[in-house]
């Protein structure tokens, strides 16, 4: 009788080990999906930025060219 308990002890604490170890990595990959949208979130203003940073240069510098004609 004490071996089956000790058998089933065994056995439900392997189950809840399995179960707090897939909680975890569950929590990891919704950290590392968040973390990866916000790079691209901030990859995608850098750029948007970079071009208006390029456009607004651009129209400065034609219109240099035009005063000193």
């Amino acid at each position: 009788m004490a071996l089956i308990l000790k058998a089933i002890a065994g056995v439900s604490a392997l189950i809840l080990i399995v179960i707090t170890l897939l909680g975890s990595i569950v929590t990891l990959g919704g950290f590392l999906l968040v973390a990866i949208k916000v790079l691209i979130v901030v990859i995608f203003l850098a750029v948007i930025t970079m071009i208006v940073v390029s456009i607004l240069r651009d129209r400065s510098r034609h219109r240099h060219e035009t005063d000193s004609l």
